[in-house]
């Protein structure tokens, strides 16, 4: 094998872990690297055939989608358990504002009732409180829609499968 002086020789297994097939790297052209696959005893390793190609290709695909089908379970239940924390964080956190809430508006209605008549002032807390509960009820309602919910890498990584399928078949 050809290589340059100070640099050192590439060569060594294809697929990282010792074993099958191994390739050697021939960089003695600086305008084109080639390849040439060996198999354990050393000897060159003719081209696969067509029939070979398309055997591994219907080996391939079927577990590429078993492995996309398993990630947008991951993802699913990763996105469930983090509205679930949500939705326990929101109830626990309601339940406690709502108890100091209620004290804070009757001081509300009894200050009131020193200027005015006491079941107006208990009438404009409480129609102030309804419209400010309503608001807060809109906001959290916009931050639970469905696109929270999206497995947003799954759709992506299914987006890259697609393309370079399509870029390999051209």
């Amino acid at each position: 094998m050809n290589y340059r002086p100070n640099e050192t020789p590439r060569s060594g297994n294809g697929n990282g872990n010792g074993h099958g097939a191994n390739y050697n790297f021939d960089d003695s052209r600086d305008d084109q690297i080639r390849v040439t696959q060996r198999d354990t005893a050393g000897a060159p390793v003719t081209d696969a055939s067509i029939g070979t190609l398309l055997r591994e290709l219907a080996h391939e695909v079927p577990a590429l989608l078993t492995k996309e089908v398993a990630l947008a379970k991951s993802e699913m239940r990763e996105n469930l358990q983090e509205v679930k924390e949500a939705t326990a964080s929101i109830a626990t956190g309601g339940a406690v504002a709502l108890s100091g809430l209620v004290i804070l508006l009757m001081a509300v209605v009894y200050a009131l009732s020193n200027v005015m008549a006491p079941w107006l002032a208990a009438l404009l807390v409480g129609a102030g409180a309804l419209l400010i509960g309503f608001a807060m009820v809109s906001a959290g309602k916009k931050k639970m829609d469905s696109s929270a919910l999206k497995p947003d890498r799954t759709v992506d990584s299914l987006r890259k499968d697609k393309n370079a399928i399509r870029g390999g078949t051209q």
